[in-house]
């Protein structure tokens, strides 16, 4: 799997403003570069001389059966990739057994993605309109579809300063064709109360996205939520947060086993999906590299991304001397400084 060819090719092939949309970041990217440079930082202990003949890389999520741990992220404008847009997508997920999170922005019908045939489970991951109504109908209607939690994305306080953007002009397009202003579309005044208020209205388990530190995340805990998601939005919002990779244990430990943790951002080998499982992850989301994949491809595109990403979770698993999933603990990882000193 080269998804540095991968991204090479898809950029031929779509408009500059459109790879720029996808591809890019707020203001300078540093938060950008370092989510991915953070999954480096981190070191894997391997395990020798274990029974590795048979890898099970299979796991569960919200009680779901995954293939493995890699999911595909809520991504918008997949309709600008693929004719079939995120029909295309829930297909490669479904015939490679993994979990996909359908996005609200994703321009297509989440009744469309929905009916994709398959045992693979399927999210709906909504954001929290300023007409709340919106919102509510989108989650109602959610179990009625076939959906198994609804994940609610709340770092959008505003839309991140993408400075690509600004320099195209680029405009936010609906499915319908309409151009809205984010900075308009969403709730500015949501609190954890808020949380606990869509919790008692959704039918399916409510996950909540965009969550960077410990308190943030026992709150949303606290509030109902059945899991988090650490996430800073591909480094789309706020730049100079920290990367997913340097939080993930502080929120692992403050949810604790009172509910699922999940991580995305710059994961983009199977070693990094160990290392996020290591630091207490259930699960990780990918989005760029499902989209490289759509454009090149279109669904079997983004089977063949999934498969890479199953292939090397196995691969890594065999060399660090575990056989399950289950097996992957904290006693794989070790932190490097600068100097490349180990730092417990």
């Amino acid at each position: 799997m080269d998804l540095t060819d991968l991204e090479a090719e898809a950029k031929e092939q779509i408009e500059a403003t459109f790879y720029d949309y996808i591809a890019g970041g707020a203001e300078d990217e540093l938060t950008l570069d370092d989510n991915e440079a953070a999954w480096s930082r981190l070191r894997l202990r391997p395990k020798v001389l274990r029974d590795v003949r048979t890898i099970d890389t299979s796991t569960t999520i919200l009680g779901a059966d995954v293939s493995s741990p890699v999911a595909v992220a809520p991504m918008a404008m997949q309709h600008k990739a693929s004719e079939e847009g995120p029909v295309a997508t829930a297909k490669a997920c479904a015939s490679t057994g993994s979990l996909f999170c359908m996005g609200l922005f994703g321009a297509g019908s989440a009744a469309d993605v929905a009916a994709v045939a398959g045992d693979a489970p399927k999210w709906l991951q909504v954001y929290v309109m300023a007409d709340r109504e919106r919102s509510v109908d989108a989650i109602a209607r959610s179990a009625e579809q076939g959906y198994g939690a609804v994940v609610i994305t709340v770092d959008v306080a505003r839309q991140g300063n993408r400075r690509r953007d600004a320099r195209n002009r680029w405009t936010f397009l609906q499915s319908d064709g309409k151009v809205e202003d984010p900075n308009e579309l969403f709730d500015h005044a949501l609190t954890f109360d808020d949380i606990h208020w869509f919790v008692e209205r959704s039918p399916i388990p409510l996950i909540v996205k965009g969550v960077m530190r410990g308190d943030d995340a026992q709150a949303c805990i606290d509030a109902g939520a059945a899991g988090v998601v650490v996430s800073n939005h591909g480094g789309r919002q706020l730049d100079g947060a920290l990367a997913t990779a340097d939080v993930l244990a502080e929120v692992v430990g403050a949810v604790g086993d009172r509910g699922e943790v999940y991580i995305d951002g710059g994961i983009r080998r199977g070693q990094h999906v160990v290392k996020a499982l290591a630091l207490g992850a259930k699960a990780v989301f990918v989005g760029r590299p499902a989209m490289w994949g759509l454009v090149v491809a279109d669904q079997k595109g983004v089977e063949g991304v999934m498969r890479g990403f199953q292939d090397e979770v196995e691969r890594a698993m065999a060399l660090c001397g575990v056989r399950s999933v289950a097996e992957i603990d904290e006693s794989l990882i070790a932190r490097v400084g600068d100097g490349g000193e180990r730092v417990v």
